[in-house]
Order: C-alpha cells, then structure tokens, then sequence
C-alpha cells in the first residue's frame, strides 16, 4: 500500500491523544548518548536516471544461469522451464492470491492445490497428498514428527548418513528440545548396507528416513530398507526426486510409508537458494497424522462440484495440543508452478525427462573418468547426480571449470557430516548433476576445458577410498 506522511494535524492530533506536548517529550526517556543529533551523513541521493544506471551496473555484475552451463548439485538443479509455466503462475489470480481461509471465494485456489494433490498422489503412488510445505528439508522434518505419532514411539529417529547433511541439520534443529534420540547410520560407500541398517533399529525406532537417489546420487536399496523398518514397527520415510520416478518404481511400490520431496525439479527456478517446494504423500492410514492443508472435493447444496478445506490441523485452528504442525500456511504458487509443469509433461514426458537426465550424466560420467586424477567415488547406480573423485583439492577443480564457463559442485568437504563419512577424501570430491538441458557438446567442452588446465592442478597423488 502507499506510505503516507503523518501531517502537521495527524501529528498534533495524536499528541494530544496521549497527552504529550511535543514528539521530543517522547523521546526523553531515552538516554542523551543514545540520540542521533542533526542529520544522518548519507550520500547525496540519486536522480531517476542516476539510479537505474546503478542498478543497472549492479545488475550486470551477476551472472545469470542462461550465460553459463551449469552442471551443479545437491538439491538444486537446471531443469528446463516452459514458458506456459511462468505465464499461468503470473495470472493475477494466482500470484496475489492469499491463503484460502474461505473456501467459497477461493474455488480457483483449492482447485489448483486439488489438482497438485492429485497429481502427487499419482507420482509417487500414495493415496493422500498434502497441498505443500515450505520445502525439502522441513518436509523430512515434519514427516518424522507425523511418524512419531502415528508409532507412538516418541524416544528415537534413525537416518542414513547418505540423507542431504542440511535436511539432516533442520532435522536436528526440530528435535533439540526434545528428548529424542537422532541416530544416523554412516554409508561410507555412498549408499546404505541394509544388513546393518536392520541391526541398528529396534522396538523403540519411530520412522528410517532414507534419500533415494540420496546425496552422492547413488541409489538406495530401498525396497530391503522399508522392509527393515517395518520389521520392527517403525515408518519407512522416504525423500526422493520427482523426477527420477519417471524411471524409478515409486515410493509407495518399494514399501515407503511416507514420501517427502525438494519440487524445485518441477518448474521452479533455483532463484538465489529458495523459496522451494516441500511436497509430502503418504498412505490413508495416516492422513488425521498429516501436516498442512488437505483440499477435498464435494458438493454444493445445488449438486455442483466444489472444492473445501478437507483438513487444518494446525494451532491456529484446532486446540495446540492436537495440532500436527505449527506451519503456518503452504507453498501455494510454486505448487501451482509444480502442477502446470506436470501436467504440461504428462506421463511420457515426465519418462523422456528422465531417460535424457540418465543417459547425459551417464555419459558425462564415462567422459570424466576418462581424465587423468578423476574417477568416480562410488560404483552405485545413480540417477542424474554422481560423486566425483579427483586429485588435489576438489575446490581448485571447481575453480578451472568456472574460468571456463562451467559450475559445477558443490565440493562435498564443505559439509561436516559429510567429512566424517568420506574421511580424508571429503576434499578431493565434488557432486555433478546433468539433467536434461545440457549437450553432448557441452560435456564435451567441459571435459577439453579439464584437460587443457589439468598441468596446472595439485601434484598426483594416491587415490585410496575412505576407510
């Protein structure tokens, strides 16, 4: 809204409301030295033209991802945007739209969120979605939470060390107050061995969260580590990559109770690190443990089809002491950016996204490895994102590439939970994704680029894995 001055009539008229003489009257219970005396020495300020050459300046001086060709990880990455994306997400009536409190002027809202639902339940194989959270690692936050009451197991959690080390940090960050033990299971050889996975829970394990494909790219056995946890009771939560079921069985199919997911995949821009997309799924049985928002389908008293608020268990709406969430509010425009993208794709090509992100990184993978120093971390299968292992310092690889117009990373080495599996290798390893958007030329280039600097990298040395 536009901001306008108190006048001379506004500022008398409230002084005399609260029976002082003068704005500085109101200010003498502030100590002298903490009073600003004269004006603040700011610069002198910019005409029209004068600041949008600035911000303009400012401006050129970041690079866009349209000018480089970005081969960069770990939760983020380059997929290819319609235009009929941004164009349906910029109607006024979606981007200016508030939370759908009431259900009757909000029909284009919780339809859009019905549909998001709908199209989520039909990706990962559950019954029930919920209409959003704020992103990927609160979702894993909140589907632990859900599995803790549905278990009534309240006292212990147990992750995979291959879970992404910052949906491991907001997971530590929820459960600090509480006393619930976090345990998470090292996977040195870049997935877990289910055999000691099945040791390491027990009869007062609530949920397994496994990432599937998981930090280092690889893949899980994920059918094996659901049945672990089911053996003793617990949830099997599952955070995967939406896109990656276009070739992968489904979450629902390999046992998971749960499924949590980062939609930044799903027509959403890497924007500067967020806002993303949480998106949880999970089976009938659980929907009254659900966080967030339910949008269902009815009825009106004419017989015509609407859309309702199904489920609100959040405190601002039922007593605290039932509520399932302190979530405020959903993710409601990037869900609605999600849907558009998927319905756009349909199911074939959501799987010709997916083969093409398959095939590129394996090839991307195979030419990288042919370089002198490089190779791959891990012999797992993996999707669209492999861990690279490489002589020296895995930062100055990182560097090169950038001189010449790839990124690629991030370097495993920054990320503490990550040093303490990948031991003294942590910084000699660095993540590259390549989806659907890059070129057999692009790779091609990177890998000459690699070649032509690689006299200028850190003397060779023995690559050994980590103990």
């Amino acid at each position: 809204m536009a901001y306008l001055f108190n006048t001379p009539d506004d500022i008398r008229s409230m002084l005399e409301a609260i029976g002082a003489e003068s704005i500085e009257e109101l200010f003498e219970q502030v100590p002298d030295h903490l009073q600003v005396e004269g004006l603040l020495d700011l610069p002198v300020g910019f005409s029209e033209p004068e600041l949008e050459m600035h911000l303009r300046k400012l401006a050129a001086a970041n690079c866009g991802g349209s000018s480089r060709v970005c081969l960069m990880g770990g939760g983020v990455y380059d997929h290819f945007i319609p235009a009929a994306v941004d164009e349906v997400a910029s109607r006024g009536e979606f981007y200016t739209a508030y939370t759908p409190y009431q259900a009757e002027a909000s029909q284009g809202s919780l339809q859009a969120f019905f549909e998001f639902q709908t199209l989520v339940c039909q990706l990962t194989g559950m019954e029930v979605s919920n209409a959003s959270l704020y992103e990927g690692g609160t979702a894993v936050s909140e589907a632990v939470f859900m599995a803790m009451r549905v278990t009534k197991r309240y006292n212990r959690v147990v992750v995979l060390g291959s879970l992404h080390p910052e949906y491991q940090e907001v997971l530590e960050t929820y459960l600090g107050n509480l006393s619930c033990q976090l345990d998470v299971i090292a996977t040195p050889d870049g997935a877990a061995d289910v055999n000691i996975v099945a040791d390491t829970l027990d009869e007062e394990t609530s949920c397994l969260v496994i990432q599937h494909p998981n930090v280092f790219g690889a893949l899980e056995e994920l059918e094996p580590l659901c049945q672990a946890a089911h053996d003793v009771g617990a949830l099997a939560i599952v955070s995967f990559d939406p896109l990656s079921l276009g070739l992968l069985k489904t979450p629902a199919e390999c046992g998971a109770d749960i499924a949590v997911a980062e939609g930044q995949s799903l027509g959403i821009p890497a924007q500067y690190g967020g806002p993303f997309l949480g998106i949880l799924a999970c089976r009938q049985a659980h929907v009254r443990q659900m966080p967030g928002r339910l949008i269902g389908q009815t009825v009106d008293r004419n017989g015509q089809r609407c859309f309702v608020l199904n489920l609100q268990a959040r405190e601002q709406h039922i007593r605290r002491e039932k509520a399932t969430s302190n979530i405020c509010t959903n993710q409601g425009l990037l869900a609605i950016r999600a849907t558009v993208y998927l319905s756009l794709l349909g199911r074939q090509g959501l799987v010709d996204v997916a083969e093409l992100c398959c095939r590129k990184s394996h090839y991307a993978a195979e030419r990288l490895g042919e370089l002198p120093g490089f190779e791959l971390m891990f012999s797992r299968p993996f999707f669209k994102e492999f861990t690279l292992r490489v002589q020296g310092d895995a930062t100055e690889v990182i560097n090169r590439a950038a001189e010449a117009g790839f990124d690629l990373g991030p370097a495993l080495g920054r990320f503490p939970r990550l040093r303490e599996s990948l031991g003294e290798a942590a910084d000699q390893t660095l993540l590259v994704a390549v989806t659907e958007q890059r070129t057999r030329e692009e790779i091609d280039r990177l890998v000459e680029s690699l070649a032509a600097t690689s006299e200028d990298s850190a003397t060779p040395q023995t690559l050994t894995k980590p103990a």
